[in-house]
């Protein structure tokens, strides 16, 4: 069982599967950086100086200057600005997959499509005969 293991886990598609899964991560990762410390900042200040990771709506009536500060006192929130981050998180990272996908379809050799027959087999006698004939010449017998 151990051997049958190691031969799965040594299989290419494993390793590539894994690789993807550790670089996937790391990109995330980048992407994540990217989103709340690159692109959220400047939108912010455009609205008004915004900061949205501190947007959330309060759900136990009391009063808090940040949400750091209704988590330190175990309030219930909303989080929507959070959820606003990983929004727009999510949505640049499918877009850059999307564009390495797109790349690499483009790298990749598309197959030929098969060239379209040129003949086809008589009804009567099974000899093969072009398309466009419309008697056998072998058995000539009329084609529809």
């Amino acid at each position: 069982m151990l051997k049958e293991f190691k031969e799965f886990a040594m299989r290419g598609n494993v390793m590539d599967l894994a690789v993807g899964v550790i670089i996937g991560a790391a990109f995330g990762k980048i992407i994540s950086s990217l989103v709340e410390d690159v692109i959220m900042p400047p939108i912010g200040k455009l609205l008004g100086h915004v900061n949205f990771s501190d947007l959330y709506i309060n759900l136990s009536g009391e009063t808090y200057k940040s949400l750091a500060d209704a988590k330190a006192h175990s309030a219930a929130t909303l989080n929507y600005g959070l959820f606003l981050n990983t929004v727009i998180n999510f949505l640049i990272v499918a877009f850059a997959v999307f564009l390495v996908v797109h790349q690499v379809n483009r790298w990749t050799k598309k197959p030929e499509a098969p060239a379209a027959a040129t003949t086809k087999d008589c009804p009567q006698c099974a000899m093969t005969i072009p398309i466009a004939a419309k008697r056998c010449g072998h058995c000539t017998s009329q084609l529809a």
